[in-house]
This record gives structure tokens, sequence and C-alpha cells, in this order.
């Protein structure tokens, strides 16, 4: 008994604790669902702006942003309650967006008027509207924090901007509608993926070149229905996971390589990718299907499909902050 005991307490301590929720945008429904990381259900279910896209944590994990496409803003929202804090002035029709490392300056893609905005989101001030290509979609900041991209879905550039005198500096030519962006760890590589290219490029970031194309065949599916979206890189930064669109796959390719290792069926027309904190799971959001795809990143396989709302869009995944008791809850450190 006493081994029997001692063993139960072992695979207790071993197991993982998932103290976590992922956020999922809801395009047609104009809100969020929450999924527990344990349980893998919708917790809650909350509204929020016209046509939610782009979602990303603040730094702490106590607020939400939101990307309300249709209502011209950025909602702050409590994440816990599902409250709307305030809207923050983001250009019409922002799309995505990214957090700088420094935890305060959001870079917005406003697809409507060629512009990424940038907004203290302390003072809720814009900093700086800049002019780049047309259609603007993805955004991502560098590690470091010196640069900022953003990519031009109808001029099929990655455009460069310094985050010091939050002007544009350069373009890099890229395949046909980019709809992503993501920086390695290190900073030294960023991949764009191209929709209707069917390809992903990797870009030397101090060259601000391309270096590798990535291709992709799925085999019974035809060619453009392979369309690139998502991307995120694992922790480990060894596996580029990227979403094909209406091909219904994720592809995790090999970043030594370039070369893609697998495909993994998920549900209809799959868009974006969030990992969780500890990189052990890949969320996807299926708009067509309206539910969210759990992926093991150790063996690439699927192990739950969460039924969410009509055409989830974006998704974010956050660890429960530790000292959330309710009265820890109310005094909130993000505005």
């Amino acid at each position: 008994m006493k081994t029997l005991a001692l063993g139960l307490a072992l695979l207790c301590l071993s197991a993982p604790a998932s103290a976590e929720e992922i956020f999922v945008s809801n395009e047609r429904d104009n809100t969020i669902s929450v999924i527990d990381g344990d349980s893998l259900e919708v917790l809650r279910t909350f509204p929020v702006g016209r046509r939610p896209r782009g979602v990303t944590f603040s730094k702490d994990g106590r607020a939400l942003y939101v990307c309300a496409s249709d209502s011209d803003a950025v909602q702050v929202i409590d994440p816990d309650t599902g409250q709307v804090r305030h809207d923050l002035p983001s250009g019409e029709d922002p799309e995505q967006f990214a957090l700088a490392p420094d935890g305060r300056t959001l870079f917005i893609a406003n697809e409507e008027n060629a512009t990424t905005t940038v907004v203290d989101a302390q003072t809720r001030k814009v900093l700086a509207q800049i002019d780049v290509g047309i259609e603007p979609e993805g955004v991502a900041v560098s590690p470091d924090g010196r640069m900022a991209v953003t990519t031009s879905e109808t001029t099929n550039m990655v455009h460069w901007i310094d985050t010091k005198t939050l002007e544009a500096v350069d373009a890099t030519p890229v395949g046909q509608r980019p709809r992503y962006a993501a920086f390695t760890a290190d900073g030294t590589r960023l991949w764009a993926s191209s929709e209707i290219g069917g390809t992903v490029s990797v870009i030397d970031v101090a060259s601000r070149t391309v270096i590798e194309t990535v291709d992709f065949a799925v085999k019974g599916i035809a060619a453009d229905r392979i369309q690139p979206v998502g991307v995120q890189l694992s922790k480990d930064g060894r596996h580029a996971f990227v979403a094909l669109g209406p091909s219904d796959r994720v592809a995790v390719v090999d970043t030594r390589t370039y070369k893609v290792e697998s495909y993994i069926l998920v549900g209809r027309r799959v868009w974006q990718l969030a990992l969780n904190a500890a990189g052990t799971r890949l969320y996807t959001t299926n708009g067509v299907s309206g539910d969210v795809t759990v992926i093991d990143t150790a063996t690439f396989k699927p192990i739950r499909t969460v039924k969410v709302g009509r055409f989830p869009w974006g998704a974010a995944a956050r660890p429960i902050p530790d000292a959330q008791a309710p009265d820890s809850r109310a005094a909130g450190a993000t505005p």
C-alpha cells in the first residue's frame, strides 16, 4: 500500500499543472471565447467590438488587447471579467498588432489606410502614424525592441520601422499577399508568410534580404488551397509551425534545413496559431469549422478539438497570474 501511495503521489507531482487560458476572437460573433487549458473546454464567452481579429496580452497578463477591426479601435479588456476598460486609438480597420518588449508600445496595422499606428498603451496617445504598403496586416517587433515590421498584402513587402525614430527605413519584397511575420528568438531571422504565393520567406534581419523560401506540397490538395497564414516558432527554435489555410493543415518546418517534416490535419481553414507559455501546446483557429484544434508539440498530434464561436480568427494564451486572488485582480497592475 505504501508503494502504491508513493507512486500516486509521484504521478500527481509529475503531472503538468495547466494554469492557463486561451482567448479566441470570433470574427462573425463579435465575441471572445475563453478556453481552460486544463479541461480544454470553453469557460466563458464575452462580447467585444465589431469583427475582432488580432488578440494579445499585456506583459503581466492582466490586460487583453483586441483589434476590433470594424469598430476602428483596439479595446483593452479585463480578461477575468470580460469588461472593456477603455479603447485605444488605432487608425482605420486595425487587423493585427504587436506589443514591444517595453510592454507599453503597440504597433498596429491599419488595413484600410495603409499605415502602421504606434500607440502608447499607458498614456493612450498616438505616437506616430507611419505610411507603409497597401493593406498592411502582419506586425512583429524584434526581441531587442529596435525594429518593427509590417507586411503589406497588396504591395507584397515587409516594411521595416525604426522603433526609435518611428520611421520606415526599408522594405523587403516577398511572395504574394504576405499575412504574418514572426522574429526568431535571437532576432536574426524573420519568417513572413505569403498566402497567395503559397510560401514562407525567411529573411536575414541584418541585411533585410530573403535567404530561404519554404515551399509546401500536401498530397491530394490542390496547390491553390495551400495558403500560408499564421506562423509560430517553437520555444526551442527548432521548428516553425505554419497554418496553411483552406488545406486544413499545419506544416511543421525544420528551422535548420527549412524542410517540412510533417503536415498536421486540423479543422477547416486554419488561420492563426498560438503557443502556450511552456511551448507544449499549439492552438489553431479554424475559421470555417468554428473550432480550435489543440496540438501536442512533442508528438505533433492533435489531442482535442474545441468548439468556439463563428469564424474564430486570432488566439492568445496566458498563464493565469500567480496572485490572482480576488483582491489582486481588482488592483490590476496594467491600465
